[in-house]
């Protein structure tokens, strides 16, 4: 149950409601204070925190700022999950009880979203190993560890803990047990016979273990986001038309259905998986295979004995593609081939290139293809630097993006960032130098007995917690 040790997802959950972060992230992954009261950037790589220290943790003593340095510390030293969130802290300062510097090695759009790892009490482990202590690790969240057992784990409200902003309840739940299983199908058992109120899963045929009936189901967007990527600077491909045309030619609810069974969800955006950012409303499959065609005829494009040609440089070129993707993952593979039908249907001459994993990693790195399948885990950050910025996947540069980003970069105003982003996603929809494909989904089942908001997302499941009663 040490968050910072674990690798369990399900673990990580459950430790929102035990331990707590600098920052937390609200149902729309927006960031709020949490044991922060104040984060001041002084220089470019410089950071001033401040935090509450009338928090106690649940053994009476007070959260001081060396609490934080001692987390940071046992981050880098480690090999947890969240050491990826300080791999850029190069030092940390104690200014005083309630204040500590982070300077970082380089500078890192959005710093504050790598502050919403579980800070853990340095008094606590004075004197022994953190990652070998036996200790049950203590918290500041509202539910503390009471008991743990082979079978199962019981957690109990934590009287000392208090709302930290207006979003915030005291919870009416007294406890929580969570039950242990060794596999997946006896936790699917365990939910069917009753012994279950809450669950996750990332299995669409969940059905077939639990039955149809007794529960509510909550679907949301994942962080895995599969797309295509054009070379920008290939001599097709600088052509916006053909770009655009391309993604107004892949039927992305085809792909989803066909290759996926429905298993995934349609995507078009980096933040589409519900960030405060992005607007849904704008969100479509944006498929239409007449407007394509017109697309390639107003880029200069000629239909002639169903090729589409064009005159580049003096010589005549026939619109032929090449799609590269890993030829060991067989999913992407038939995407791949899918794609290739769909373009192939009005006219577009596609190769699906069948690459290694050293090829694979050298088109990453070295960016000499001309398109590729390819996906990423998307962050909790709204950093957008990997797909626009300078040295970006997709040998893309646009001016106008280039001092967009640098703006979003600077803007703390939420309301101000919305309309930055904006900018940034109609200039992205202007040039698209990526097509959005698809990304994976995740279900939370709840059971009739469990009274109460399901408020769910990446970050947790359990916001609406304060309010849960079970009848």
């Amino acid at each position: 149950m040490n968050p910072l040790i674990t690798t369990n997802k399900e673990v990580i959950n459950i430790s929102n409601l035990i331990y707590e972060p600098l920052f937390t992230l609200s149902k729309d992954y927006s960031l709020e204070p949490c044991l922060a009261t104040e984060c001041s950037k002084t220089g470019n790589m410089t950071y001033v925190i401040k935090i509450n220290n009338q928090i106690n943790w649940q053994d009476g003593t007070s959260l001081i700022s060396k609490d934080i340095q001692f987390t940071i510390d046992t981050l880098k030293a480690g090999n947890s999950i969240y050491k990826y969130n300080v791999a850029h802290i190069a030092s940390t300062e104690i200014l005083d009880a309630s204040t500590i510097k982070i300077i970082l090695d380089a500078e890192i759009p959005f710093f504050e979203y790598n502050l919403i790892f579980p800070i853990m009490c340095s008094n606590y482990y004075y004197g022994e190993d953190f990652y070998t202590s036996t200790k049950t690790p203590i918290g500041t969240g509202k539910y503390k560890i009471t008991d743990i057992s082979t079978n199962s784990i019981t957690l109990a409200r934590n009287e000392k803990w208090k709302p930290k902003s207006q979003n915030d309840n005291e919870p009416k739940i007294e406890n929580i047990k969570i039950n242990l299983y060794p596999t997946k199908g006896e936790a699917y058992n365990g939910f069917k016979i009753g012994n279950l109120d809450l669950l996750n899963t990332s299995n669409p045929n969940f059905e077939e273990y639990i039955g149809t009936i007794g529960f509510n189901k909550t679907e949301y967007a994942g962080r895995e986001f599969d797309f295509l990527s054009f070379n920008c600077q290939d001599e097709i491909l600088q052509d916006t038309s053909v770009r655009k045309a391309i993604s107004l030619a892949i039927d992305k609810d085809n792909i989803v259905s066909t290759v996926f069974n429905n298993q995934k969800q349609t995507a078009e955006y980096p933040l589409d998986y519900g960030n405060f950012l992005y607007n849904s409303n704008e969100a479509s499959s944006g498929y239409n295979i007449e407007q394509a065609k017109k697309t390639l005829e107003d880029g200069g494009w000629t239909y002639i004995n169903n090729r589409w040609k064009k005159n580049i440089s003096g010589k005549t070129k026939t619109l032929s593609l090449k799609i590269s993707v890993n030829k060991n993952d067989e999913e992407r593979v038939n995407v791949a081939n899918l794609i290739k039908e769909q373009l192939e249907e009005m006219g577009i001459v596609v190769t699906v290139n069948k690459i290694t994993n050293e090829q694979y990693s050298n088109f990453i790195e070295n960016k000499n293809y001309q398109i590729l399948l390819t996906g990423v885990y998307t962050s909790y950050s709204p950093d957008l630097t990997y797909y626009f910025a300078n040295g970006n996947l997709e040998n893309y540069y646009n001016e106008n993006m280039n001092e967009l980003m640098q703006n979003a970069s600077l803007i703390k105003d939420n309301n101000q960032l919305k309309e930055i982003y904006q900018k940034i996603y109609n200039q992205y929809k202007q040039d698209v130098p990526f097509v959005g494909l698809y990304r994976n989904k995740n279900i939370t089942i709840s059971s009739s007995s469990l009274i109460g908001d399901i408020i769910v997302n990446n970050y947790s499941t359990l916001y609406g917690i304060s309010k849960w009663y079970r009848r």
